[in-house]
């Protein structure tokens, strides 16, 4: 019997069973090598055998301080122990590729091979002992692999030292909040639209049916995940299936928002699993009558795969067809956030905080492409599961800044939080750090932050949860853009100025809102 045929509960309670019985101290962490051999496959299964070995580690971190493992971290050990499977079954044929290279490389790449394959033989046993609840431990292990690696890694003794304590404390420190250590999100530039054209979470739709608001070809239903906030929509793979939501009429200037979480991904995933999201000229069951443009992401997992962003207009093609550079293997898998920004013929594609595409004349006929569709395909049916939520599209073009300038005042619902939480969403700082480019233009301003939210939930919890917001906001612009605090304010004023139905998931998304207001 294979362990992923354990049943999880059994394993759960062998865990607990495991945990209540003293534990020794975890073993000794093996050095990550810090240079590349310069070989591919080598540095390739050098990386993928740390990679594992990190994760595993980390799980027999928490054995040792003895911290149950709950059942996704069950989930994510047996995926793991078929991910170290399958890169240790490849360890001959990278010996093979060693004899190839030059004497200086072959020293370097057999020393790093080896600790590789010390890192599998460690994560392959660990993975197996905390799984079945039998973890033995030896005394401290040391990592005898102390040789210089060659004149290049003079100093990586130091740094690996450095490494190795810092990676031993990272598996148990969390940031406490999601606004530390952001100077990435000080040069995010995406703002989403002002205005809001449609807003999708499938809080007014059953779990089991297909949404009210969108069309299919195919197949699909409105799901519940565990331990993910809100309703998903999974969508089916297959050939020209075509998810639309009820999107008739897009102006020249607008923003496309989704998050994605994807499920069984592994390195069995074929390289041409994509989700593709197109721009149509029409609301059939197919790319386009005469016009459409379409980005593919790729969710494959055991190469870097391009995105594909390709354009047709008049029926007679387009100019662009092209395979975009990136490697975002584990960014699709960490419930990944999609904004789009199209700005008359500009397309930009942002994957979390990192633009990946910018493409200035993309569309090429303005006023044609009306319509929003989803596509999915290549995906293994039942084991390769993909959901998307919280779809946004908004009309773009107004300048905050110059708003702010002009009118002293703006509203805004495009900076978002956790739910519930007074935690921002890092794909909100682009509209926090044009706010702070009018601060810094003119020392003068000062500022009232005001929060408000929807109608769900009691009155005075929405009013405390307004005002912590506003305190989020406030702190973000002092630490991460340097602002002094006594120029910024805050208030709350709950739910009680609707600006929308809060009974509709429209009309909740633009009670939403966070106000900027001069003194």
């Amino acid at each position: 019997m294979t362990i992923k045929s354990l049943p999880k509960v059994a394993a759960s309670l062998l865990l607990l069973l495991f945990f209540s019985s003293t534990i020794d101290a975890q073993t000794k962490k093996l050095k990550r090598p810090k240079s590349r051999v310069g070989a591919t496959n080598i540095d390739r299964f050098v990386k993928e055998s740390f990679d594992l070995y990190d994760k595993v580690y980390m799980y027999d971190g928490y054995a040792a301080a003895g911290k149950p493992l709950d059942d996704d971290d069950i989930d994510v050990l047996e995926d793991a122990l078929t991910d170290l499977d399958v890169v240790m079954e490849t360890a001959p044929d990278i010996v093979s590729d060693i004899k190839g290279l030059s004497a200086l490389k072959k020293a370097k790449a057999t020393l790093q091979v080896n600790r590789a394959k010390k890192a599998l033989s460690y994560s392959i046993k660990t993975a197996k002992e905390l799984l079945s609840g039998q973890r033995e431990r030896d005394e401290q292990e040391t990592d005898s692999d102390e040789e210089t690696e060659s004149s290049d890694d003079s100093n990586s003794n130091t740094s690996n030292n450095d490494s190795s304590n810092q990676n031993e404390t990272e598996a148990e420190t969390e940031p406490e909040n999601i606004s530390d250590n952001l100077e990435i999100y000080s040069k995010f530039d995406y703002v989403p639209g002002d205005e809001l054209i449609f807003f999708e979470d499938f809080s007014q739709d059953f779990v089991g049916d297909f949404p009210a608001r969108w069309n299919t070809n195919g197949s699909g239903e409105v799901v519940k995940i565990n331990k993910v906030d809100g309703n998903w929509l999974e969508l089916k793979s297959g050939y020209n299936i075509m998810f639309i939501p009820d999107i008739n009429n897009l102006p020249e200037d607008y923003t496309i928002e989704f998050d994605v979480i994807s499920q069984g991904m592994g390195r069995g995933t074929s390289s041409t699993a994509r989700l593709s999201v197109i721009l149509s000229d029409d609301n059939k069951f197919r790319k386009g009558a005469e016009h459409y443009v379409e980005v593919s992401i790729p969710f494959g997992q055991y190469g870097a795969f391009d995105f594909r962003a390709q354009n047709y207009f008049n029926r007679g093609g387009g100019d662009i067809n092209s395979g975009i550079k990136a490697d975002i293997r584990k960014e699709v898998l960490n419930q990944p956030h999609f904004s789009i920004s199209v700005t008359k013929k500009r397309y930009r594609l942002w994957l979390n905080e990192v633009k990946y595409i910018d493409i200035p004349r993309f569309v090429q006929e303005l006023n044609v492409l009306n319509h929003i569709k989803f596509h999915i395909n290549n995906f293994k049916d039942g084991e390769e599961r993909i959901f998307i939520s919280n779809l946004k599209v908004a009309k773009g073009g107004v300048d905050l800044r110059r708003k702010l300038l002009s009118e002293g005042k703006i509203s805004t619902n495009g900076i978002l939080f956790d739910s519930g939480s007074a935690n921002i969403k890092p794909q909100s700082y682009g509209i926090i750090r044009q706010i702070s480019q009018v601060l810094m233009q003119d020392e003068t301003i000062n500022l009232n932050i005001i929060g408000h939210t929807d109608a769900d939930g009691p009155d005075n919890t929405n009013l405390k949860l307004s005002k912590n917001r506003a305190a989020a906001v406030r702190q973000a612009l002092i630490d991460v853009y340097k602002i002094s605090g006594d120029r910024l304010v805050t208030d709350g004023k709950g739910e009680s100025e609707p600006v929308g139905d809060n009974s509709t998931a429209d009309g909740k998304a633009q009670n939403r809102r966070v106000e900027f207001v001069k003194n």
